[in-house]
């Protein structure tokens, strides 16, 4: 199951170039994963540092 980001992300964008298939890009608001490309690696959850990305 792909991983989503919540809306505890601030935007600090360490996530974005951690994702080995370039599924995460940033939003209005805040980074969002494309589900469609995400791999459930998880490295993006274990880089984030509000606890902000976790599996859908």
């Amino acid at each position: 199951m792909a991983y989503v980001i919540t809306d505890s992300c601030v935007s600090c964008g360490t996530c974005e170039p951690e994702c080995p298939v370039s599924a995460i890009s940033q939003g209005d608001s805040q980074y969002n994963i494309d589900a469609d490309a995400c791999i459930s690696c998880g490295t993006c959850a274990s880089v984030c540092p509000t606890g902000a990305i976790n599996e859908g």
